[in-house]
């Protein structure tokens, strides 16, 4: 279960790397990597499920479609003009805070060592990002607030499906129509260069399909707490991948920060395994 976490995090964090690298450098507009990387995901969720051993029934749910199309159309735009680590912060405070509100209203508890696990972990993210940076414009920050509250309910609805495979595919095919209606809106704006058309094909195709495939399997195992909890590692990850790869600056305050909340979030899994027994 911890390697399975542990790769669809990894995942999660490269789909952030590949689409500040794409915007940041102006290689495609928010909408057109959107539709490139639903379409792409979907393709290559389809050449799985052809060639799946058991080929489980399709479940369509036109809602988890529309939560995954709101992740997606509202994360690109968000990336375009607001700062990367601000923009982490707000993404996953936002789903924590969604999936911890939606478990305590829902009958799940937390008990002490949980509670001190969330603190920590938030405290570390709070490190990691706010110090120096500047306050974000309003508009995109509440796009990136939506997209956080999409992820969140596609998280949720997840732990329902049976098959997550199909059930992936169905989300995929099921968000291309949302998302071509916001790229059809934008449409004077689109541009694309041959990188940018990569790195959403990337984003789609391996870092987003497979790993939501991954993590539908793995909601279905885990309470939402310990989900939303597990994700706070992502803004991490993303910051070690813009260091790499963007050439973002990579200080000793981001490394003391990552293992904090990396503390914290083992301490919420550590406190899970035990409320188990």
């Amino acid at each position: 279960m911890l390697l399975k976490i542990c790769i669809a995090m990894l995942a999660f964090a490269a789909n952030s790397v590949l689409c500040r690298l794409a915007l940041a450098e102006s290689q495609i507009d928010p909408m057109s990597f959107s539709l490139i990387r639903v379409c792409s995901g979907a393709v290559v969720l389809l050449v799985l499920y052809l060639f799946s051993a058991q080929k489980a029934k399709i479940e369509w749910s036109l809602k988890n479609g529309f939560y995954l199309a709101l992740y997606i159309v509202a994360f690109s735009a968000a990336y375009l003009h607001i700062d990367a680590g601000v923009g982490a912060l707000l993404l996953f405070g936002t789903v924590q805070l969604s999936m911890v509100g939606y478990g305590l209203c829902h009958g799940e508890k937390i008990n002490m060592r949980r509670g001190i696990g969330l603190g920590i972990a938030i405290i570390g993210i709070f490190i990691l990002l706010l110090p120096g940076t500047t306050a974000p414009n309003l508009v995109y920050a509440a796009m990136m607030v939506f997209s956080g509250i999409g992820w969140a309910m596609y998280s949720i609805t997840g732990k329902k499906m049976q098959n997550p495979l199909a059930s992936t595919l169905a989300n995929f095919v099921l968000a291309i129509p949302f998302v071509l209606l916001a790229y059809a809106v934008f449409y004077a704006q689109s541009f694309a260069l041959p990188q940018g058309v990569l790195l959403a094909m990337l984003s789609g195709g391996l870092a987003s399909s497979g790993a939501y495939v991954l993590w539908y399997a793995i909601v279905k195992q885990i309470d939402r707490v310990m989900a939303s909890s597990v994700q706070l590692s992502v803004p991490c990850l993303a910051i070690v991948g813009g260091a790499l790869f963007i050439g973002e600056p990579l200080s000793l305050r981001i490394v003391i920060s990552a293992a904090i909340v990396l503390a914290g979030i083992g301490l919420v899994i550590w406190s899970s395994a035990g409320m188990k027994h």
